[in-house]
């Protein structure tokens, strides 16, 4: 049934549009847009009060507005609203002050709200301020191109471009030409949309191949998961239980030819949150296995990729595991450094900052997160005094296995998304 329509019959209406919640929003836009709620500009109103609850969620969830994927859903969200606030003729940053009272209104159930309160409001402001640019831009070309207007009929060619590059709604373009007398060419326009889609279609490559994907499934149904033993271990035994050359099941790896190998155990890390996959070698009486990168499969069904650089290799001998413990060791103080980093972002920006992504290599770090704006240089110059302060006192780090409640419970941060088995790290 739906939380709206139950709240719609408990309060005696047939409209959702009529619940407390959606009539207190719908009478502060009316009071901040400095318009009476009427006939004709209801329709605006409810889609302003709809849409910024909508957006409020998706930014306490850390999303941000983009031109891509998710992102540019919300930003198509945000300016929707925009534009009906534009078109009631308000000037205000309207959704910016609605924000704080959806908050106030839904964090009882919905805390989220109220720890992101400060990265949604700011969020949504930086956007209305966007919009306000790109309405004077779009505006100014508006104007420019009104002269060149022949037969009352304005150019789908400039239209598209208005929305294709500027991010100028074409409905606004018709709003504005509307009471000039002046039609937009929307055959073209809708042609140019859809060769743009068509575009964007074959520039998208597909993320592999349903082949290979199929031999490490059977692979994994065969063989079951790898036991891995890298966190106390950095050389190891195993049994080669596989190995694959040209995405085919072969039962040898000769000297110079490139492949994977499978065991029933590792010392090697896999990629995984950011952090790439160890190196090193396989060892076997005078055969070596140069491991140039390790990637798992499944949660935990781990390949060896590399080349055999000496002898010969075959299926169910016994091998010497050994990974590059200088590289490993560079890499360790990488990840070290993102949590360094990242417990700094949220001290000097915000308990907002979350982390959305990594790379983490024996040569660098890269970090992600989500805040709405670039950094200042004092900001910069703050986070990296501080993150150097702590690297500088030299600590040791101390590793503990725990339940992942003991861990939050100790001060640990669970991050939004991740998975934890029944023992965290």
């Amino acid at each position: 049934m739906g939380l709206e329509r139950m709240a719609a019959v408990l309060q005696g209406t047939h409209d959702n549009y009529q619940i407390d919640l959606f009539k207190n929003l719908i009478s502060l836009s009316s009071d901040i847009t400095k318009t009476k709620v009427s006939k004709d500009n209801i329709p605006s109103h409810r889609v302003i009060s709809d849409h910024l609850r909508a957006m409020c969620f998706l930014i306490a969830d850390g999303l941000m507005p983009s031109n891509e994927g998710r992102g540019y859903v919300l930003r198509r969200i945000m300016r929707r609203a925009l534009r009906h606030i534009h078109t009631l003729g308000s000037k205000n940053k309207v959704l910016s002050k609605m924000a704080p009272f959806l908050i106030k209104e839904m964090s009882s159930e919905y805390p989220e709200l109220t720890t992101a309160k400060e990265f949604i409001i700011e969020t949504i402001l930086n956007e209305e301020e966007k919009f306000n640019l790109m309405l004077t831009n779009g505006m100014k070309i508006l104007d420019d191109e009104i002269k060149n207007v022949k037969s009352n009929i304005f150019s789908g060619d400039v239209a598209f471009k208005l929305y294709d590059t500027y991010g100028f709604p074409i409905d606004l373009t018709e709003d504005f030409l509307k009471s000039k007398k002046i039609k937009v060419d929307t055959k073209k326009f809708e042609d140019l949309m859809i060769a743009r889609k068509e575009s964007a279609k074959k520039s998208w490559k597909g993320t592999g191949s349903s082949t290979i994907d199929k031999l490490w499934f059977d692979l994994h149904q065969e063989l079951g998961n790898t036991e891995f033993v890298g966190y106390s271990n950095t050389k190891t035994e195993g049994k080669i239980l596989s190995i694959v050359r040209d995405n085919k099941i072969v039962s040898e790896l000769k000297k110079n030819q490139e492949g994977i190998i499978i065991t029933n155990q590792t010392c090697f890390y896999a990629e995984a949150g950011g952090q790439i996959g160890d190196t090193g070698n396989i060892k076997f009486s005078n055969s070596n296995f140069l491991v140039k990168d390790t990637q798992k499969f499944f949660g935990n069904f781990y390949i060896h990729i590399g080349v055999a650089t000496e002898g010969i290799f075959k299926i169910n001998e016994s091998v010497t595991l050994e990974v590059d413990k200088i590289r490993r060791s560079l890499i360790s103080g990488n990840h070290s450094a993102t949590h360094l980093l990242h417990a700094s972002l949220r001290e000097n920006l915000g308990k907002h900052v979350a982390q959305k992504g990594s790379y983490v290599g024996p040569d660098r770090l890269r970090f992600d997160f989500s805040h709405s704006k670039s950094l200042s240089d004092q900001e910069l110059d703050k986070i990296n005094e501080q993150v150097n302060f702590f690297i500088s006192q030299n600590d040791i780090v101390i590793t503990k296995l725990m339940s992942p409640k003991k861990a939050v419970e100790e001060g640990a941060m669970a991050l939004f998304g991740e998975k934890y088995g029944e023992e965290a790290r």
